[in-house]
């Protein structure tokens, strides 16, 4: 049986950290409070920059499987990682279940991070379809919510 975290995630990955940074910027100005904002990225000093700015901390520098070096902070990195180190042993594709998605998303997200790209997740039920919206209207593709049991 897959274990499945309590959490619903919203998720997108944008092409870079130029455009996650302004996908960052209208989620908090929607009201979205950098506790449950999650980002993954390829490691660098834009990346590691861009964590600080929008969470608030450092982010440690994690060796994600099919991903490599990569800085990661956020509820969904927890929710991923789990208490047996699952997110980098066995990658995105193989954790996305954990949190509400099916391993093809996984290996979406896991291609496009693998490739530059941003990750960035939201924690909230509540904001979902918020979140959603934003992640789409600034460039934050494969946007999705995880297990969604709410309404549009």
């Amino acid at each position: 049986m897959v274990e499945t975290a309590m959490s619903l995630f919203t998720i997108g990955v944008f092409q870079d950290v130029a455009w996650a940074e302004k996908g960052l910027q209208a989620l908090k100005a929607q009201g979205i409070t950098p506790e449950i904002i999650s980002i993954i990225a390829k490691d660098s000093p834009e990346t590691a920059a861009l964590i600080e700015r929008t969470l608030g901390a450092a982010a440690p520098t994690l060796d994600i499987r099919g991903i490599g070096p990569a800085r990661a902070r956020g509820p969904l990195v927890a929710a991923l990682q789990g208490t047996g180190g699952e997110l980098t042993k066995l990658g995105l594709a193989a954790t996305a279940r954990r949190v509400g998605f099916q391993s093809h998303d996984g290996r979406i997200f896991e291609t496009l991070t693998s490739r530059g790209g941003v990750l960035v997740g939201v924690t909230s039920e509540a904001r979902a379809a918020d979140a959603l919206a934003v992640l789409h209207s600034y460039g934050g593709g494969n946007a999705s919510i995880g297990a969604w049991a709410g309404r549009v």
